[in-house]
């Protein structure tokens, strides 16, 4: 009899964890999605918002965890419950707290024991890896990404104790002069001009499904829970998705890009001439997330001032949010300098991506007309 193996999808507020509970439910619909969110209480309207349409668009419920174990009672939210258990230590870069005691925790208290499929949103086009549970019995997938697995299964799947079950495991669905290309590549050396990382992406490219299932054949003789499954859709998927496309997906579902995401218009004085530019937030979660740049904390004051106020509020004591208070962040000054910096980078950024492009254009121009003498 298989084991049962709990899959879930977290849904933050943000654009890729909705885009990827669409697209887990409309591409993989045979794979049992529980799809849940951690409320911090102090969310933006709009990430209620969104969530209420994500519902109706997955034909589902998204489960609220509980960040407050039971038997103890929340002060009003869980943000200031757990604020008030740390004597009023705001959170920040170096003490996580809020995602570890409302995001993390209440995840793996629901978890326990069971072996779980985890599906994070991160992107083909982004560089990073995410969270990976701690818990062997929990497991990180990344659908979007041409590489799925987490960087601790591909340690041990490419590990020398496992490259003959890996072998075996390319022998399932190749053979002959594929078979022995994908074997080149797999047995080359490693070395400081050939890395772990360039081999699996070269493996990938040759073939992605044929990395799946040899990556799923040692994960077999593991206790990880991907390998507990005969059969896991995803190690056929070859989609790679990227930004343009996840705003596809929520325009084309119907939920939508969530609205903080739009850009907004602003104006200032740069150097004597009235300019205008955009902002808006980058990312989902409490609206006094430390990580927001000085200009989505000027967002928040002029679109939420009642927000910026409660976040202001909590700054005492010598805490705050970042190195400067939003005291003096929300000065007249001191707001029309962050707009003016905001822009000037904007312009540089712009500039820089144009000049990008024109250089590439004239070497296609170039190329295209056999000229070669600049390139030499």
């Amino acid at each position: 009899m298989a084991t049962s193996v709990k899959h879930l999808l977290g849904i933050s507020g943000g654009k890729d964890s909705a885009a990827l509970a669409i697209y887990m439910r409309t591409k993989f619909p045979s794979i049992d999605v529980e799809y849940y969110t951690c409320d911090t209480g102090k969310e933006l309207k709009e990430t209620y918002e969104l969530i209420n349409r994500l519902e109706s668009a997955l034909g589902r419920q998204i489960v609220k965890y509980n960040s407050i174990p039971e038997g103890k009672t929340a002060i009003e939210n869980p943000f200031d419950h757990f604020l008030a258990s740390y004597g009023h230590y705001l959170p920040s870069s170096t003490s996580r707290w809020c995602t570890k005691k409302m995001k993390l925790e209440p995840f793996e208290r629901h978890v326990g024991e069971l072996p779980t499929i985890s599906y994070v949103g991160i992107r083909g086009d982004e560089n990073r890896e995410g969270y990976i549970s701690k818990k062997e019995n929990i497991q990180t997938i990344f659908p979007f990404r041409q590489n799925i697995w987490s960087e601790d299964v591909i340690r041990i799947s490419l590990s020398q104790e496992m490259l003959n079950r890996f072998e075996e495991g390319l022998r399932l669905t190749l053979s002959g002069g594929s078979l022995e290309q994908m074997l080149e590549i797999l047995n080359k050396p490693l070395s400081l001009m050939y890395t772990r990382a360039q081999k699996v992406q070269a493996l990938l490219d040759f073939n992605t499904k044929s990395f799946n299932h040899a990556v799923h054949h040692v994960l077999k003789i593991t206790d990880y829970p991907v390998g507990k499954l005969e059969e896991f859709e995803l190690l056929n998927s070859t989609d790679v998705l990227r930004i343009d496309d996840i705003y596809n997906i929520l325009e084309s579902s119907g939920v939508g890009i969530p609205a903080y995401y739009l850009p907004l218009n602003y104006e200032v004085d740069v150097d004597g001439m009235q300019v205008q530019g955009t902002y808006s937030r980058s990312r989902s979660g409490c609206f006094f997330c430390f990580y927001q740049q000085k200009i989505e904390w000027v967002w928040l004051l002029e679109t939420h001032p009642e927000l910026f106020h409660i976040a202001m509020g909590y700054e005492k004591d010598g805490y705050t949010w970042s190195e400067e208070p939003l005291s003096e962040l929300a000065k007249p000054d001191r707001v029309a300098m962050i707009k003016r910096d905001h822009w000037k980078k904007t312009q540089r950024q712009k500039n820089a991506q144009d000049s990008s492009v024109s250089w590439k254009t004239q070497v296609l121009d170039a190329e295209g007309h056999g000229c070669t003498s600049c390139f030499i």
